[in-house]
């Protein structure tokens, strides 16, 4: 049985302990976070759905002026101490916020609940970032590439755990409470971090060909350099160019969520449960995919094909959209995305990590994680308002959301193809970064 179940989740008997502490830590956090988001997304609406775009400006804002901060304490402390800073200072905000609502509810009103609908995008962002930096860091490229999807399953559950949480405390308990509830899963994240790190032998972490140091070293450097490492890297550009079309994306499909949605009436209560069923269906596919093919189709196929699938994905699903014009197709397309996204591509990005510095895993990694996602979300939220503004339908949509799917699945293989030479090389990255005709053609030299 035990040799059976290594086979099926592809996990060693040296390595299960490692990753259930991993499958809890992201338990808990997508727990703390999804207990709140379908909130979120309600009282963001409570001015219209124009009102979300400017509120996309505002959180693109708020991570460039957090990442210097963060990049700061990434340079002055070791790992843990700077996980356990952030960590505790979201818990803190939620405790604050949680104070706010019960001793001055006379306060809360449309600017508050923008307010914490900005807050809650960048604790949103940074949550996660940490838990894949982490991730990168603990393991090395062959596990990443065995259970990153396994481990993610962790995250699935606690997606699927905190909204019927939510729907369980909410009445007797009071909303307020649930951020209580979010900051005490936080807390548990953060013990279940510094659980997983301790297992760690010094220098498991270090990729090939660079020196070993302690795993826990102190990492130093700039607060600005995971800035600069962006720009003067060609192969975490090409990370960034990535995750800036897979939300520029990600952000068309939200906002024709949102005026599908609209359409239906303006009961806050109706939009909360239509998010909150959307994202059921949505959790329970990615369940289905990281349990049964996910962390044997990685294996298989290769991460450049797996980072290619969400584009590919997202280019059949604007075009069926266009066909079918109704809200059940928008929900089977959205669920696809959001699942493919979550079992595959988010593990399949995460490994593009483990082959770079441990400064760029924290540092750049947080600066791509964080501005550059949020800047595709405000590119595609002002595209979107853009072409509704012009009075163009889904038809001109999908007219520009297809090419620019098609860009993103070719730009997905060339990293793949880039982070095979890099990782094969035992003296560093080659000298200069491939081809994108070259990516998609032949396969890397060895």
């Amino acid at each position: 049985m035990r040799r059976y179940l290594q086979q099926l989740f592809n996990v060693r008997r040296e390595e299960v302990v490692p990753v259930l502490w991993a499958g809890f830590y992201f338990f808990c956090v997508l727990t703390a976070l999804m207990m709140l988001r379908p909130a979120r997304d309600a009282l963001g609406m409570q001015r219209g759905i124009e009102s979300i775009r400017w509120l996309f400006v505002g959180t693109a804002v708020a991570t460039l002026m957090v990442n210097p901060l963060f990049g700061w304490l990434v340079s002055r402390f070791r790992r843990l101490r700077f996980i356990a800073a952030s960590y505790l200072f979201f818990a803190l905000s939620l405790v604050g916020f949680y104070l706010l609502i019960t001793l001055a509810p006379g306060s809360i009103g449309l600017t508050s609940g923008q307010v914490f609908y900005v807050w809650f995008s960048v604790f949103n962002l940074f949550a996660t970032m940490l838990f894949w930096a982490l991730m990168a860091d603990r393991f090395t490229l062959d596990q990443g590439k065995r259970f990153f999807a396994l481990i993610a399953v962790g995250g699935t559950l606690g997606a699927v755990f905190g909204p019927w949480l939510a729907g369980q405390l909410a009445q007797p308990l009071g909303t307020a409470a649930l951020l209580l509830i979010s900051a005490a899963f936080l807390v548990l994240a953060l013990l279940s971090a510094w659980r997983l790190a301790a297992s760690q032998a010094p220098g498991a972490d270090a990729p090939a060909g660079q020196g070993r140091p302690h795993a826990d070293a102190l990492i130093g450097g700039s607060a600005w350099a995971g800035f600069k490492a962006v720009f003067n890297s060609p192969y975490l550009a090409g990370i960034a160019g990535y995750v800036l079309l897979m939300t520029l994306m990600g952000t068309l499909l939200y906002f024709t969520r949102l005026q599908m949605v609209a359409a239906l009436g303006d009961d806050t209560d109706l939009r909360t449960t239509i998010f909150a069923n959307i994202d059921m269906i949505t959790q329970l596919a990615t369940l289905l995919i990281q349990a049964v093919i996910a962390g044997h189709l990685m294996k298989r196929i290769g991460v450049a094909a797996t980072l290619a699938l969400l584009p590919l994905t997202m280019a059949l699903g604007f075009a069926g959209l266009v066909m079918a014009g109704s809200l059940a197709a928008l929900i089977v397309f959205e669920a696809t995305f959001r699942a493919i996204q979550r079992a595959l591509t988010r593990p399949a990005r995460e490994t593009l990590y483990t082959v770079v510095s441990r400064e760029d895993k924290y540092k750049s990694k947080a600066f791509i994680d964080t501005f550059v996602y949020r800047g595709g979300d405000l590119a595609g939220a002002q595209l979107e308002g853009a072409l509704a503004k012009l009075g163009l339908g889904l038809a001109a949509l999908a007219s520009v959301a297809v090419p620019l799917a098609l860009a993103w699945a070719a730009l997905g293989l060339w990293l793949g193809r880039w982070q095979s030479r890099y990782a094969s090389s035992l003296a560093g990255p080659p000298a200069a970064p491939p081809t994108l005709s070259a990516a998609v053609d032949r396969s890397p030299s060895p």
